[in-house]
């Protein structure tokens, strides 16, 4: 007697695809956000999560190339503003 479904390939491809799909959205959200605040910290994580969700092969590949350029943004961001203040960081 079996208590649980039994996991086939089409369950396991849609969650793999709706996992891709999340990290797609999450990286152009965190791109988005990273130019606003904590660039240092959010424009890599966006730019691991979008190539994790190319990886895997998402259908939002759009929202995944949006948030990889915004994390490449966030850091460009970053080394401007340092190359202007002529720190290596935020000076209060």
């Amino acid at each position: 007697m079996q208590l649980t479904a039994p996991a086939n390939a089409t369950t396991t491809r849609r969650s793999g695809a709706r996992d891709a799909n999340g990290m797609a959205v999450a990286s152009f959200i965190l791109g988005l956000l990273g130019l606003l605040v904590l660039n240092l910290f959010l424009g890599p994580i966006a730019i691991a999560l979008a190539g994790a969700a190319l990886w895997r092969g998402t259908t939002r590949k759009g929202r995944a190339y949006l948030g990889l350029g915004l994390g490449v943004a966030d850091l460009l961001v970053l080394v401007t503003f340092m190359q202007m203040d002529n720190t290596v960081s935020w000076s209060f």
